[in-house]
């Protein structure tokens, strides 16, 4: 089943027709919230809202592990992460639609792997391509049918937040390679990986990054709601057709496929 975990401006799935709402337990403690099951475009999906479904969890708080954790555990095989971001390179600006191909991670504290503890095994999963090739193919493939452009190939800086970047960490991301920052890519990417489950990102770009464009002076949180509520129609366009479209394909292998 396909799992789709929304994040700032999807705190609910709105065409999603609920099934039922399941409270989930994990060894990790608790979720962000139930996880909601129902019909998208025919075809059965969870949604949870990764920040809870009243937007209480910063970044830093929510419990990744808790969320993968209860997403398989209740029948997930693929997952598809929405997030907002901010546009680094200029080609990225507000209101843009990215599929991320890798990832750099500056977070820190934050709970990365299942796999620690005394009677634990020390694993190193491969992490050379982050997001799955086949998760993203579904959904270029989804935009093309639902007419919404759609930009392949970025590099997502994950930093700790909740405080927005300076001016001159953007210009240290630039340098270090990377194109779009967001909050919540990481660890949520490596424990998908972790679970062997195939795994990748919608990035909705919904201002420049500090001390760029319009936000030279600084960021306005004012004038990311209306790019964030329409962006998020556009990406709902591509979940209607993601979802059967994953129901007939065949996970990828530990989703790893580069």
């Amino acid at each position: 089943m396909l799992a789709v975990l929304g994040g700032s401006g999807l705190t609910e799935l709105a065409p999603l027709t609920v099934t039922r709402k399941q409270i989930a337990r994990t060894p990790y403690g608790e979720p962000s919230g139930p996880i909601t099951v129902g019909r998208l475009n025919g075809v059965e999906v969870m949604f949870l809202a990764r920040h809870g479904y009243g937007h209480t969890l910063a970044p830093h708080e929510v419990n990744y592990r808790a969320n993968l954790w209860a997403l398989k555990d209740k029948g997930a095989r693929r997952i598809i992460s929405v997030c907002s971001v901010g546009g680094i390179d200029a080609r990225f600006g507000p209101g843009s639609i990215v599929l991320p191909t890798q990832l750099i991670d500056y977070t820190w504290g934050r709970s990365a792997t299942f796999f620690e503890g005394a009677e634990q095994a020390v694993v190193h999963v491969d992490f050379t391509h982050p997001y799955c090739a086949q998760t993203r193919r579904l959904i270029l493939d989804s935009a093309v049918e639902a007419g919404v452009p759609v930009v392949e190939g970025a590099t997502y800086a994950a930093t700790q937040g909740p405080r927005l970047e300076t001016a001159a960490e953007v210009d240290r991301l630039e340098r270090d390679g990377a194109h779009l920052i967001g909050m919540t890519g990481m660890p949520e990417a490596v424990l998908a990986r972790e679970l062997e489950l195939p795994y990748a990102a919608i990035a909705v770009v919904v201002n420049a990054a500090a001390g760029r464009g319009e936000s030279a002076g600084g960021i306005s949180q004012e004038a990311m709601g209306p790019i964030l509520r329409e962006s998020m129609q556009r990406v709902i366009r591509i979940l209607e057709c993601v979802a059967p479209r994953a129901a007939r394909a065949n996970p990828s292998p530990k989703g790893a496929t580069p």
